[in-house]
């Protein structure tokens, strides 16, 4: 969805109407739902806590101002609902990095090949474990939920290159742990 696209349906939601809110989950929901499953640690918590955010967002859309990027104030409101949901329930902060769920192992993988993924994959995981929370956010906001560095700084509240700066030294500590898990 284009910028255009996307204040026209943001306006509509404000306006009330329920025209403009397709749109916005049809674009969004993908990756919230990948960023989520990866902070709460399985899917259903994901789905559920996908829900909230578009509730969230239906009765706070009104506060949105257009001056703010739309998609780091859709992963605040997601990162928030997660971290209150983990320090609610106490729960494991990821999920193990398997093959994606809707994927799977292709037909045409080795098991031997399968199997190195996801050891590669727990090995991924447990060093993601050990990262600091800010460290783990940046990560996984820059990876795994696509977002561009500039709306990463928006998002943190932060310079570009204090962003880049610091995802940069992220994934140092994150190579180090994994060369860690290696041995």
């Amino acid at each position: 969805m284009d910028e255009a696209q996307l204040e026209q349906n943001i306006r509509l939601c404000q306006q009330g109407a329920r025209a403009g809110f397709g749109p916005i989950v049809a674009a969004y929901a993908d990756r919230l739902l990948g960023y989520l499953y990866r902070m709460l640690g399985n899917r259903q918590d994901a789905e559920d806590c996908l829900q909230e955010v578009f509730v969230r967002v239906v009765a706070t859309i009104g506060n949105y101002r257009h001056q703010q990027k739309f998609e780091g104030w859709l992963f605040r409101i997601a990162g928030n609902l997660a971290r209150d949901r983990i320090r609610r329930s106490k729960l494991v902060r990821f999920v193990p990095m398997e093959v994606a769920p809707e994927s799977g192992p292709r037909s045409n993988e080795s098991p031997e090949h399968a199997m190195h993924q996801q050891e590669q994959a727990d090995a991924l995981h447990a060093a993601l474990s050990k990262l600091a929370d800010d460290d783990r956010q940046i990560l996984l906001l820059r990876h795994f939920s696509e977002m561009s560095f500039k709306d990463i700084a928006a998002e943190l509240g932060c310079p570009l290159g204090t962003a880049l700066a610091r995802a940069h030294r992220a994934l140092g500590k994150l190579r180090g742990l994994m060369k860690e898990e290696a041995s």
